[in-house]
């Protein structure tokens, strides 16, 4: 019997429930969920009475047979489509989908299908492998066999062999492909003929079961991806081991009843946005040949216990021109809707003048319309203006990623090159908790 495939699509922030609304969890998906969730909870969803509530997370969860893709959501538009797009184009763009196999280009997306397109990155990266030959690897193995070869094992030769003397038990190298790396890739291609529900991808999944040469089984943890290491030979197998340990740490299998399996693809929106805002400035500065360099995640330390280690800061972006530090920006995945940035957020922006003597620095947001304005800091004593100006940019999201990036680039590219308007209500002063 063919399994019935459910799919449900949500944005960011939305609810499902199992008594109401259009799309609803069955009694079993809730419980499934529940107990996912747990006591100490997954950042992904909280639960709420006879339901659950997404966060700022954005992916697939797949619950047994139904399959929950969560949609980031920056402007007023529900148009899911449109934005499953720009998701992907997002993951793109910040390298989550690159493949080694040379039809990339080829990728059959389907509506409603994040989660195929996972399956799909991994079917092909295992058919270039197989296409190219699978590597083989020298291992250890010991046992009968009717020829001498090897180092002959007196012990067990004698315990086992005594009545059949025309046997040598015998410890000797083979050549072939029964090793680690295809062991973690068999294990995620039994894992998948379980748990795929697209019969695009069923027969491609049913053809390496069928000539992927069959490997013994293997328990995997994060440990046994820190351990592989890489060569000349193997270094093909790269994608297809990082879309392996993907899949098989985010899969929790129910233990209890067999049926409601959780698997969460699921990333962290306001990580992404960050790294996409980062590689877009990048790719736009380098194609411009502009003096402007970014740095991701640079570290100041700020505070010295008496014991114990050093606090510090780390923006998100940091802009050089001529080597020295010029701007700094600090992206929020969050749409303001016309109010001004939260105290906190202006605080941590204080900081980061201060500590990194930058000429500007400025909240990055995504939003309906293209805004950018700013204010200045007041002076701690007597209240008066400074010179320390924070901006605040919302940019618009565009209708493709080609496009979105493009406009990135060029107003960010403007505001570091031109002082913008103040148009903000003077901002309070920094003041620290006591």
């Amino acid at each position: 019997m063919g399994k019935e495939k459910k799919h449900f699509t949500v944005f960011e922030h939305q609810c499902l429930w199992d008594h109401k609304g259009n799309e609803r969890l069955s009694t079993p998906q809730l419980e499934a969920l529940q107990a996912f969730h747990g006591e100490k909870g997954v950042p992904f969803y909280s639960l709420i009475h006879k339901g659950v509530r997404f966060n700022e997370f954005v992916g697939v969860l797949q619950v047994g047979n139904l399959t929950i893709e969560v949609l980031p959501k920056a402007d007023k538009t529900d148009d899911k489509a449109h934005w499953q797009k720009m998701l992907i184009g997002m993951l793109k763009a910040v390298g989550i989908f690159d493949i080694h196999a040379p039809s990339n280009s080829n990728l059959k997306l389907k509506a409603n299908s994040i989660l195929d397109l996972y399956f799909e990155l991994f079917i092909q990266e295992v058919e270039y492998l197989m296409h190219r030959g699978l590597v083989k690897r020298y291992r250890k193995t010991e046992g009968n066999t009717t020829a001498l070869k090897g180092s002959l094992q007196f012990a067990q030769h004698i315990q086992k062999n005594q009545v059949h003397q025309e046997r040598f038990y015998v410890r000797h190298s083979i050549y072939d492909v029964q090793h680690p790396l295809h062991r973690i890739l068999y294990k995620v291609i039994i894992l998948l003929s379980r748990i795929n529900t697209s019969a695009y991808l069923q027969s491609r999944i049913g053809a390496l079961l069928l000539n992927f040469p069959e490997q013994e089984e293997i328990q995997v943890t994060e440990t046994t991806f820190h351990k592989i290491s890489f060569n000349r030979k193997t270094e093909p197998y790269q994608n297809a081991i990082e879309i392996a340990r993907l899949l098989l740490m985010n899969y929790h299998p129910d233990v209890a009843k067999g049926k409601n399996h959780v698997l969460a693809l699921m990333f962290d929106m306001n990580l992404l946005w960050e790294h996409f805002v980062i590689v877009t400035l990048r790719k736009y500065f380098r194609k411009e040949q502009s003096s402007f360099s970014v740095t991701a995640q640079t570290t100041k330390y700020f505070w010295k216990p008496q014991d114990g280690y050093r606090t510090k800061i780390i923006p998100d972006i940091l802009i050089k021109f001529n080597s020295k530090n010029f701007a700094v920006l600090d992206t929020k995945w969050k749409n303001l809707n016309g109010y001004n940035p939260s105290a906190e957020d202006l605080r941590q922006l204080f900081v980061y003048h201060e500590y990194f003597q930058a000429q500007k620095v400025a909240l990055v947001y995504p939003g309906n319309n293209l805004s950018k304005t700013s204010g200045l800091y007041l002076h701690p004593s007597h209240g008066a203006e400074t010179d320390k100006e924070c901006s605040v940019l919302t940019l618009s999201v565009g209708n493709s990623i080609k496009d979105w990036q493009t406009f990135i680039g060029k107003e960010l590219e403007e505001w570091l090159m031109h002082t913008q308007e103040r148009t903000l209500p003077k901002l309070l002063t920094p003041t620290v908790s006591k």
